[in-house]
């Protein structure tokens, strides 16, 4: 009688560890199926702690200021986020590094700022959320398919230069203008098809579109100074290559007479240019920031469309009146009126 007890005890202790061992792998397999959300370009589960890699292509006053939106919006949601701040100094190469440093560390979302970044950061970060923020058109630079919803691992902000408007700043500033000089990266998409559209603008007024192109910021003194001469004012765009040599091209154009209008308002605060239309690159950070912050909460990046700058907080002009008379330049003074900056007198 005992045995056959002990054998029935025995029959459901064995039972038990059954029940277990299934309960066991049910519970192994829903976890497994919840860390696959992630690759739906939703960040993993984070802690009040996450980590967070930002990269810029270069530093200069309008990726700065972008930059300090984006971490003052995270540090806002999470203040004990791990941010950790990467310049790929102008160099492609070096934002590829960067990539495979924050693939290394883990991070929780990765932040590309400019094109050439956030095009490094996707092409090896295939299973970690990438916002890039600062592409002018992430489609055109193969980041997503569409403006209207994300990609899979992707998605963020685009600044889109209001390029008409501010060709029109110079043409208003320069009414006698003929030809118009436009300085660019060849190598970099975006910059190509920003000059390829300005040039379509300009010789519809019936003007002309001299360029030089750079490959590095180096090389922006020397290819501003074959213009002078050869033309009636000077435009740039978003250009970071060029934009990381502004000081320089402020310098020259203010020496020769030039009247430069630019696309960043940031720089133009500091470096005298005779105006800017463009973003506020802070605002633009802020809203990359809350992109990021709606990631790390679980949003799914292919749920979230591209921004475009829309609010007129997020858009400035900036007129310098002492680079106007330096340069014998006249502002109009409805320009005057309308500018959220005006410097000098």
């Amino acid at each position: 009688m005992k045995r056959i007890m002990n054998l029935a005890r025995l029959s459901l202790i064995a039972a038990g560890i059954m029940v277990l061992a299934t309960l066991t792998a049910c519970g192994a397999g829903a976890s497994s199926s919840a860390g696959s959300g992630a690759g739906s370009g939703a960040a993993k589960k984070v802690s009040d702690e996450p980590k967070i890699g930002v990269a810029k292509i270069v530093a200069h006053p309008a990726l700065d200021a972008l930059e300090k939106g984006i971490v003052e919006e995270i540090t806002a949601a999470f203040p004990r986020a791990k941010i950790d701040l990467q310049n790929a100094n102008g160099e492609p190469a070096t934002a590829s590094q960067i990539a495979q440093k924050f693939k290394v560390d883990k991070v929780d979302v990765a932040v590309g700022i400019a094109t050439p970044t956030a095009m490094a950061l996707a092409n090896v970060l295939t299973d970690i959320p990438v916002i890039y923020s600062a592409v002018t058109d992430p489609v055109a630079a193969g980041l997503v398919a569409s403006y209207d919803k994300g990609g899979e691992h992707i998605t963020g902000t685009s600044d889109l230069p209001p390029l008409e408007g501010q060709i029109d700043t110079l043409l208003a500033l320069a009414p006698k203008a003929k030809r118009i000089g436009h300085i660019y990266n060849a190598g970099e998409a975006n910059s190509v098809s920003t000059a390829a559209k300005a040039e379509a603008y300009v010789k519809s007024k019936g003007l002309e579109f001299v360029t030089a192109t750079v490959t590095n910021s180096a090389e922006v003194s020397q290819a501003l100074t074959s213009l002078v001469g050869r033309v009636d004012g000077i435009y740039l765009s978003t250009d970071n290559t060029v934009f990381s040599a502004i000081s320089t091209v402020a310098d020259i154009c203010l020496k020769a007479k030039l009247p430069l209008v630019t696309a960043d308002p940031s720089s133009a605060e500091k470096v005298p240019v005779l105006a800017a239309v463009g973003f506020n690159y802070y605002e633009m950070g802020k809203t990359t920031g809350r992109i990021v912050v709606e990631v790390l909460k679980g949003k799914k990046t292919a749920d979230i469309p591209t921004y475009f700058a829309k609010d007129p907080k997020e858009q400035a002009l900036v007129i310098n009146l002492d680079v106007a008379k330096q340069i014998g330049v006249t502002v109009p003074q409805d320009m005057v009126s309308r500018a959220s900056l005006v410097i000098g007198k």
